[in-house]
């Protein structure tokens, strides 16, 4: 689509900078009348395909000439792809006013420390109405796997917004703290102008499953075990680790938090009463190992198989935590999409070393913090909202939760299926996708931030699949003939070195060619080396390699 044309007044913009067509990095800018209010600022995680790289934000780039503008920050709840990017927005610019629950906050705040970033920090809890700029936000309780989650309303000049987050409708929550249905009614009685609605489960049938059902199957699986049980959750899935407490209790044994996230997570949970954990039902890991291990349950970090996070480790036997024949490792969450390969290599590593591996694939330990169909259509039929925008999936999901939508009554035209990048503009009761902007993957890589373009990652990829090859030559720099070489270095290539032999006269030929049709310029040089071992490694190796040729200048003769 072509670029938006300019924003008139009293005209709502929105535009998502990550988490629409993908799962994560979650992003979104609404602007008014020269006004931009963001809610969540998350990262996503690299897949394999991008090596090298750290994290991913979202396309922060378009912000960069309308920093001024920004009246705050909203976020919905305390999970990486929802709050994991906003230290890199706040160094673009520290005064950005923050709003959030009061976990949500505690989890930022830990983070800014890491950055050495501060900035002002507003608490919100549901039922509260605040004012940023020409935004009115008003804040809802949800359930979702982390507690303290919310979602919001936005009203301006151009109508009402309800922006879900991530939720569902679990009927029994663990901390009591149901999705409050009679605020949504309320706010659909006033009339909702445009729905943002978590699309995650919007293709999965019925109804999510009760979080309180998963309890007695952890308490099983740890009462069956003879030696140590290592469990892997997510460092923020509060709900989760106070299950595991609790069935770690029930059968004599002491729960050691294991992971730096894990730590700091759960400290600050209990700290500020999100978590209860009885006196001595947790030990440190240098206490636990003077221990039994049939007294030990771990709470470790690593379930979606990330290399250097716990479970890896373990896996690989490069942690001090050994798994052996008598032990049981659970995975307490389900796959994000992309990390398929990196968590099943993890479980053959922990199965390799005789551990017996309970993950959701073979038993029921973990449920769904997003909502399922049955529960996307309560809500719309509550709402009844003019128009909706499904949020926060990959594309299947967007198009399932369209067809929900359609459903309900609600007319194909009103429904607003877009990706990243996407402009869609909210005026008089009508949202319509208007627009494209460019939206990139923003890469981290160590220290530098939007530095590594895909052309980097593809040169990455090259090495990583067809190897390296660089050829050195000498040419004389008045007459451009060969003084020396050229010598071939391969890496990775799975061939020696005199498989090169054979190239050397073509390569002699080449630059003798060029030489005498008056070649000078050291890149020209090396682009016919390019092109010459190119075109040779592919016909005789049905390779691709990265290949790089330096020729340097000499005065002496040929």
């Amino acid at each position: 689509m072509n670029s938006p044309a300019p924003l008139t007044k009293d005209t709502l913009r929105i535009i998502p900078l990550g988490g629409i067509g993908e799962i994560g990095r979650n992003c979104t800018t609404f602007e008014i009348n020269g006004k931009i209010l963001i809610l969540d600022c998350g990262v996503l995680f690299p897949e394999q395909t991008q090596p090298g790289v750290d994290l991913i934000l979202p396309d922060l780039g378009y912000l960069s000439d309308k920093l001024d503008r920004i009246a705050g920050l909203v976020l919905t709840h305390g999970h990486e792809d929802h709050i994991g990017g906003v230290p890199y927005l706040l160094k673009m610019r520290p005064d950005i006013p923050v709003y959030g629950s009061k976990l949500t906050i505690a989890f930022l705040q830990s983070k800014l420390a890491e950055h050495r970033v501060n900035a002002p920090i507003n608490i919100v809890s549901e039922g509260m109405k605040v004012k940023v700029a020409d935004f009115e936000c008003e804040f809802v309780a949800v359930n979702h796997s982390i507690p303290d989650s919310l979602a919001v309303i936005i009203r301006s000049n151009a109508g009402t917004v309800l922006a879900t987050g991530d939720f569902k409708m679990d009927q029994l929550p663990l901390d009591g703290r149901l999705t409050d249905l009679r605020a949504f009614a309320k706010v659909g009685q006033e009339g909702v102008d445009l729905f943002m609605v978590d699309s995650t489960n919007a293709d999965v049938p019925g109804f999510t499953p009760l979080e309180r059902d998963i309890g007695p199957v952890i308490d099983t699986v740890i009462s069956k075990t003879r030696g140590k049980v290592v469990v892997a959750s997510f460092a923020s899935h509060v709900h989760r680790v106070q299950q595991v407490i609790e069935a770690a209790l029930a059968n004599r044994r002491k729960v050691v938090f294991v992971g730096r996230s894990m730590v700091k997570n759960m400290k600050i949970a209990s700290e500020l009463g999100f978590l209860q954990i009885p006196d001595g039902a947790v030990v440190d890991l240098s206490e636990a190992q003077d221990m039994p291990d049939h007294q030990l349950v771990y709470m470790s970090t690593g379930s979606q198989g990330e290399p250097m996070a716990v479970l890896a480790r373990i896996a690989n036997s490069d942690h001090q935590i050994e798994i052996g024949e008598l032990d049981t490792v659970l995975l307490a969450s389900s796959m994000i999409p992309g990390n398929e390969n990196a968590v099943y290599r993890v479980i053959d590593g922990l199965t390799r070393l005789g551990a017996n591996v309970v993950h959701k694939g073979n038993a029921n330990v973990h449920v769904s913090g997003h909502a399922a169909a049955g529960e996307l259509l309560y809500c719309y039929n509550i709402l009844k909202p003019k128009n909706v925008m499904p949020i926060h999936g990959e594309y299947r999901h967007l198009v399932a939760n369209a067809r929900l939508a359609r459903r309900t009554g609600i007319s194909e035209k009103n429904i607003v299926v877009t990706e990243d990048g996407g402009v869609v503009d909210l005026k008089d009761g009508k949202a319509e996708l208007v627009g494209k902007i460019p939206c990139d993957m923003l890469y981290v890589d160590g220290g530098a931030v939007g530095k590594i373009t895909e052309d980097d990652l593809q040169d990455r990829r090259t090495l990583a699949a067809e190897g390296f090859i660089s050829i050195f030559a000498v040419v004389n720099k008045e007459t451009g003939q060969l003084v020396e070489g050229p010598a071939i270095k391969a890496r990775a290539y799975a061939e020696e070195d005199h498989v090169f032999d054979d190239i050397l006269p073509a390569i002699q030929q080449a630059l003798a060619q060029a030489a005498s049709d008056g070649v000078r310029d050291s890149h020209q040089f090396q682009q016919v080396i390019r092109k010459t071992v190119g075109s040779w490694v592919a016909k005789a190796h049905r390779r691709k390699p990265m290949i790089i040729p330096i020729v340097v200048y000499s005065s002496r003769p040929a």
